[in-house]
């Protein structure tokens, strides 16, 4: 049946009050009649107007739900009566102060006497009283003015409570008539009345309340509250969750036992793949056994209970409970947890399960996406949600298409034509009343993954039309409003027009209907205006929208636009709404911030946890994914495929033995983080445990800050954490009164992961004391001393206070650098850092820009590239872990420019090869000092330098120059203004300088045995002058050329000889050239004596024709980079056994290092090929036949040796490097130098515009094979000029410059699309756009295959800017990846994209199979 009730129409006029309705009577026993409408037949279509007898309209009908009489009959029944009386009084009443308003208003013209006059005005005022006290009783008799739908003055509050303990909910409603009360627990009824023991409901004046005694975990649960009279509902909720602390078991009296449950035969940690079957199971064992009793069994996911469903069935056998998840897909990965209920507790059991994505089809393409979900679904409109996947596949995930089917239906339809970024999107188009379904595929460069698990089904219909929810949990709802006097009249204007979402690829808008919108129903049309312009142009012009929401696609990013909205219905489109003002079409949510260093410690033979820092200022967090790899590879592996929110996760499933790193990387709706650092590496086997015990007290609690209200706490960690890490901290406090102290509360319930606390709600001016106790996993520690008493006032802050003591020292025209000293007060914890600021003088308060993007742990910094002859204005914020705190008082303005006269530190290397720094003063005054500082320290250790000080010149000599005397050394004046210098000392200067004081030598003196028993001693220089000079000594005493020596030094080779002609006895010893070339010094020896005299056996070996070596054992490095030892041997025969030897083991024929052994025109070499660190050691070479023998050998490990090598081994390798070129990416550009052969200990360096390149995500450098490369992403017009590579060699370096001018290089600079989808049979022509000087040549590839113009592939290049590609009737064959490669020669671009056709009826085939 339904209720309908009559509203009448109104209608005004200057003293007149008319009221048209007809009604039939009724005669009732009283004699009155009883106003009735009339019936409509039976089967008459259902109407909104009222009509009598005579089918006149006398109002209209509103139909407010439809439900049996009896739901409303209570509330209706104690109205109907008075409405009835005083329905006839009141209208008794309007005649008779209509019909005197009527007389009132007859005009009359007649003679009147003053008397009269006075009479008449009398009854006028008379009159006007009558008719106030009219319109007072009209008032009165409105019913609208008495009665109001209900309304929560007080809400019911959630409470947390624990087991066995009672709750109660209280609320407060208004509402007239008296609304009645209902009470729902998930939405089903509470019958208190039914249930006495356990719920008690009362009503007392406007005040509710719902009593829930001994509570249990089963009470856990969302309460409803509904309030109803006949003028509305309202509806409120609270959350009651029930906490155990322990889980014991007590005794049930309904049955007279105490169960105890029992779980064995438990599922372990389960592993399955996308597409399968799992089952999970458990043995429930319950004791005593009762006869028809079974316990309650309830399946968990990540903490939330599972319902049976086409992917979810679980089964009770009674011993046995079973979990089937069918059709495995990623959403169905986490924690799953079996609970058991009884009547005396419960006991549960977790393990979490894995779900691995199934193989792909095409190798590279990315896996599904996950957990779409559909919100804010109205007539036509729907958000999907997803998340993505894990893998990206062999390259980054472009976008995500998005597909819908209709409820009943195989057929999907693609929602977008463009791929989408961002995990959200707005699908509109809907037909409302009907039901959809929706999925997503991820698409990267090579190709489409397979489509995600469908989302639940959705209703395209208006909110408000759907049935009630939670909030409102009645059958119906009753509304009284008067007819609409609007009706037939054009809407008015919507209101609130905000942007609800805002990304690149669309904006969503968001209003509120009209108040003035007569029966009818309204539709919309949206408008937008570009900023700068006063052009509205309508988005819909096709058809309106239903729904009080928009989505706008192709907006031009980073353009701005207005929106505003207008209303329209059968009378016409109404007024526009108010602009939303400009709105930039771009992605309002960032990319979270890449997560902080993981940790990772063993846990089992398989399993490893891993700990990180959760991503800062991230928002939306959909959560982390864990990624595994072997160290000393590059291949990651996810360990989860389903995002986790918390910081701590178990991989499992790991292989026992594997050294592993761990990182992390977040990802919100925008995308995905940049990936965290690598965690240490960590060898998968099982922990150590060791007997666990409490943790220790913790000691020293402090107070770091004081307001009105809190204070925040601190406190030493205990030193004993009793075998486990502390896991938390539980802080208890006491008032102080007097010197009497009260009684010890808790602060925290939930433990503390820091040592500190932020005490709350305290009382100002009131003393504290506070205690702490430290908790892990063997359980919680006794209570520290208590602090002492502590007042709560405010006399603090958490972030440190402002750096001082700011000042400048080397002014210069392009730089300066900047001092300052921490700030007084640390704040909560020590800075850790500082952020330097700067900004021209002449810029405003917005004009500060930072120096510098990470944190700067020392307190200076050096500021470069500053504008000469411009002022500066510079300030310092000091960090801790609070966070930053304010600016240091301003420093400035400083003017750039370099002081005349000024003169910079220099390095000079005298005579006897001291290395000092010099710096000199012209502007000494009296009282003015020279004061040195090491990386703007004082020093204080004058074992390393020696400083000597004479008039306006000081000299710091360095004692004995090592690597510890790296880094920044400078002076300044004192008593001047502000004369400063600094130098700073890099190891590739240090070795440079140690190296112009000594005389290099390319070969050590050497000796070789000739004709007739003379003997050659022999050295060569590397790097001299014609000055250099030669003594010749042996055994300290210097030899002369004479009779039985002979000398010579050739200074076109740098190579120094010395003749004996013959060696004695008593030529024992040590020989020695000593050279002096300047400053520069060198000395080689060759010791002639032993314990073994082998040195003269092999004389008198020679001198007995014996095999003898003729050069000794020595290195060379060929073009190829590899390392040859060799020597030259002479006087051997066929019978002379040649045995080479390293580290005393003698290299056999069968052994692989025999293969590296050759001879040849009596040299003997040894290629040791690329050296590395495996090849140190002590290489040998013996000679023997009956003749004789001999022995030469080789120390690779001396330290000196090594350099010397490796310094060979640079010359070679930078000597190699190819000419600098450039190349294009999606990115950036790469310029890069080829080398033959890469050593990790080679120094390479970029340096633009002769200054060094400072490493940043945007531009980096490294090593990739033998390609040295810089990267430069985004570049813009500050990076074109002179690029230089230093690769050091050992002395000098070797340099390859490269100029890059941007405007010159080959580049594709627009109109190619990142992906094309076109289907089969369609013609697809594209047009690239072209530059670069000079011309590019141009040519198309297509899965890195050229194309070469024919009938198929029409290609074309015009005007040198526009190259073309026609491919006429494509088929599923021209599918793939293809590019528009350019090339001139200042560089090379690829504009690459792919091409996917598809056949709309093969889809359609496919899913038809699939289903």
């Amino acid at each position: 049946t339904e209720l309908c009730i009559v509203f009448y129409a109104v209608r005004v006029g200057h003293f007149s009050h008319t009221y048209r309705a007809y009604y039939w009577s009724d005669s009732t026993e009283k004699g009155q009649e009883v106003v009735k409408l009339s019936p409509l037949p039976t089967r008459a279509k259902r109407t909104y107007l009222a009509m009598d007898t005579d089918k006149e309209i006398i109002g209209y009908v509103v139909p407010v739900f439809r439900a049996n009489h009896e739901v409303v009959r209570g509330l209706m029944e104690a109205r109907e009566e008075d409405v009835t009386e005083e329905g006839i009084n009141y209208v008794a009443m309007r005649n008779l102060f209509v019909r005197e308003a009527r007389e009132a208003m007859d005009v009359k013209v007649e003679k009147k006497t003053r008397t009269k006059h006075v009479r008449e005005s009398a009854e006028r005022l008379q009159l006007g009283r009558t008719m106030d006290e009219w319109s007072e009783f009209r008032k009165k008799m409105n019913p609208d003015s008495l009665t109001h739908p209900p309304e929560f003055i007080v809400k019911p509050r959630g409470q947390t409570v624990w087991e066995g303990k009672t709750v109660k909910l209280h609320c407060t409603v208004a509402g007239w008539p008296k609304p009645r009360m209902a009470w729902y627990k998930n939405n089903v009824l509470i019958d208190a009345k039914a249930h006495p023991e356990k719920y008690t409901a009362e009503s007392n004046y406007n005040m509710h309340s719902l009593e829930i005694k001994n509570c249990d975990f089963l009470d856990t649960a969302k309460y409803h509250v509904s309030a109803l009279n006949v003028k509305g509902e309202a509806s409120s909720v609270a959350n009651i969750v029930i906490k155990s602390s322990v889980r014991l078991y007590g005794f049930s009296p309904e049955h007279g036992v105490t169960f105890e449950t029992t779980i064995i035969d438990k599922f372990e940690v389960a592993f399955g793949r996308e597409g399968e079957t799992m089952s999970l199971g458990c043995t429930v064992i319950i004791y005593p056994t009762v006869k028809k009793y079974q316990p309650e069994v309830v399946w968990y996911r990540n903490s939330v209970p599972l319902k049976p469903s086409k992917w979810v069935h679980t089964h009770w056998s009674g011993e046995r409970a079973t979990l089937t998840l069918i059709h495995l897909n990623k959403e169905d990965e986490g924690m799953y947890t079996l609970r058991v209920n009884t009547k005396s507790g419960f006991d549960s059991y977790s393990a979490y399960v894995f779900v691995r994505d199934a193989d792909v089809e095409v190798e590279g393409v990315p896996v599904a996406p996950l957990d779409v979900r559909c919100h804010d679904a109205n007539k036509d409109y729907v958000v999907v949600t997803w998340k993505q996947p894990a893998v990206e596949g062999s390259s980054s995930i472009l976008g995500y298409y998005i597909d819908r089917c209709e409820v009943g239906t195989h057929h999907w339809a693609q929602c977008n034509d463009t791929p989408v970024k961002y995990a959200r999107f707005p699908v509109t188009g809907l037909v409302e009343g009907r039901s959809y379904i929706f999925r997503v595929r991820a698409l990267n460069k090579a190709g489409v993954s397979r489509p995600s698990r469908v989302s639940e089904a959705v209703v395209a219909m208006d909110p408000s039309d759907r049935a009630p929810g939670p909030s409102a949990p009645w059958t119906g709802m009753i509304k009284f409003t008067e007819e609409d006097s609007t009706v037939g009249v054009v809407p008015g204007e919507p209101t609130d027009v905000v942007v609800t979402e805002a990304t690149k690829s669309y904006v969503v808008l968001a209003w509120k209907p009209p108040v003035q919108r007569g029966h009818e129903g309204v539709m919309y049309y949206i408008e937008k205006c570009m900023s700068g312009t006063d052009t509205w142009q309508r988005v819909n012009t096709g058809m309106p929208v239903k729904s009080p929401r928009f989505a706008l696609f192709d907006l031009a990013e980073g353009k701005s636009y207005s929106f505003r909205v207008r209303c329209c219905n059968s009378a016409g489109v109404g007024e526009p709404s108010e602009s939303t003002g400009d709105i930039t079409v771009g992605d309002k949510l960032d990319l979270p911030s890449a997560p902080g260093n993981p940790v990772a410690t063993r846990n089992t033979d398989t399993s490893v946890v891993v700990f990180w820092a959760a991503s800062k200022d991230v928002k939306h967090l959909a959560g982390y994914y864990i990624e595994c790899s072997v160290v000393g590879t590059d291949d990651w592996v996810p360990c989860n495929n389903k995002p986790v929110k918390q910081t701590r996760f178990v991989c499992h499933g790991l292989t026992t033995g594997a050294n592993l790193v761990f990182r992390v990387k977040a990802v919100n709706a925008a995308g995905y983080s940049q990936s965290s650092s690598n965690s240490d590496a960590v060898v998968v086997q099982a922990a150590i445990w060791v007997p666990l015990a409490i943790p220790g007290k913790p000691s020293g609690v402090t107070l770091l800050e004081a307001v009105k209200d809190y204070m925040v706490l601190g406190w030493t960690a205990p030193a004993n954490n009793g075998g486990a890490d502390v896991r938390g901290y539980f802080v208890d406090y006491r008032t102080v009164k007097g010197g009497v102290v009260g009684k010890w509360h808790e602060l925290n319930h939930q433990a503390l992961t820091t040592t500190s606390y932020k005490a709350e709600n305290l009382k100002e001016n009131v003393f504290y004391q506070f205690q702490v106790r430290a908790m892990n996993m063997a359980g919680v520690s006794k209570a520290s001393l208590p602090s002492a008493s502590l007042e709560c006032k405010e006399w603090t802050i958490t972030v440190p206070g402002a750096p001082v003591g700011l000042h400048v020292l080397e002014v210069r025209d392009t730089s300066v650098v900047v001092l300052w000293e921490p700030p007084a007060f640390n704040g909560r914890t020590p800075v850790n850092g500082y952020y330097l600021d700067i900004k021209e003088a002449s810029a405003g308060s917005d004009g500060w820009k930072a120096v510098h993007e990470k944190a700067n742990k020392m307190k200076y910094m050096k500021v470069t590239g500053l504008k000469a002859g411009t002022s500066y204005i510079f300030h310092v914020r000091a960090q801790n872990l609070a966070g930053v705190g304010k600016p240091s008082a301003a420093l400035g303005p400083i003017l750039a420019q370099t002081r005349p006269g000024t003169k910079e530190i220099y390095v000079d290397v005298d005579d006897n090869g001291v290395i000092s720094m010099i710096f000199e003063c012209s502007e000494m005054k009296e009282g003015s000092e020279f004061v040195w500082s090491k990386n703007y320290q004082a020093i204080t250790d004058t074992s390393r330098l020696t400083i000597i000080s004479e008039k306006g010149k000081t000299r710091a000599i360095f004692n004995s120059p090592s690597l510890e005397d790296l880094g920044t050394f400078s002076c300044v004046v004192t008593n001047t203004d502000g004369i400063s210098s600094s130098y700073t000392l890099t190891e590739e200067e240090l070795l440079k300088m140690c190296c112009s004081s000594v005389i290099p030598f390319k070969s050590q003196m050497a000796m070789d045995l000739l004709e007739k028993g003379r003997v050659r001693f022999w050295t060569q220089l590397e790097k001299y002058t014609s000055d250099c000079q030669v003594e010749y000594v042996f055994n300290d005493v210097i030899i002369t050329q004479g009779k039985k020596y002979t000398m010579n030094f050739d200074k076109s080779t740098g190579i120094i000889e010395m003749f004996m002609d013959s060696l004695e006895v008593t030529d024992e010893g040590t020989f020695t050239f000593n050279l002096v070339d300047g400053k520069a010094k060198g000395t080689t020896s060759l010791v002639l004596i032993g314990d073994d005299k082998c040195v003269f056996e092999t004389v008198f070996c020679c001198l007995s024709a014996g095999p003898h070596f003729v050069e000794y054992l020595d290195f060379t490095v060929t073009p190829a980079c590899d390392v040859l030892l060799k020597c030259k041997i002479g006087n051997v025969k066929r019978e002379t056994e040649i045995i080479w030897s390293k580290d005393a083991i003698e290299i056999a024929e069968d052994d692989e290092d025999s293969q590296k052994i050759e001879m040849k025109d009596g040299e003997l070499t040894f290629n040791i090929g690329k050296i590395s660190k495996q090849d140190a050691g002590i290489y040998e070479v013996f000679l023997r036949d009956e003749r004789g023998k001999d022995k030469s050998t080789f120390n690779l490990t001396d330290a000196g040796k090594v350099s010397l090598m490796n310094f060979s081994l640079f010359r070679v390798i930078a000597n190699s490097s190819s000419e600098i070129k450039v190349v294009s990416t999606e990115h950036g550009i790469i310029l890069y130098s080829m080398v033959t052969y890469y050593n990790e200990d080679l120094r390479v360096g970029w340096l633009h515009k002769d200054g060094k390149i400072a490493a940043s995500e945007r531009v980096k450098s490294g090593v990739t094979g033998e390609q040295l490369w810089l990267k430069i992403n985004e570049p813009t017009e500050k990076d074109k000029g002179k690029y230089t590579m230093d690769v050091f060699d050992g002395k000098d370096g070797v340099k390859r410059v490269f100029d890059l001018s941007g405007k010159d290089r080959a580049r594709v600079v627009g109109g190619l699309p990142d992906v094309v989808a076109i289907q089969e049979g369609k013609s697809l022509n594209l047009t690239g756009n072209v530059w670069g000087e000079p011309q590019p040549e141009v040519c198309w590839m297509k899965n890195d295959r050229e194309l070469l113009s024919d009938d198929r592939y029409k290609l074309k290049f015009e005007a040198g800017k526009f190259a073309s590609i026609t491919i006429a009737s494509v088929t599923t064959a021209d599918s793939g990846k293809y590019a528009l490669v350019v090339k001139n020669k200042y560089g090379t671009e690829a504009g690459e994209f792919t091409v996917s056709v598809y056949n709309p009826d093969d889809e359609d085939s496919k899913e038809e199979k699939k289903d």
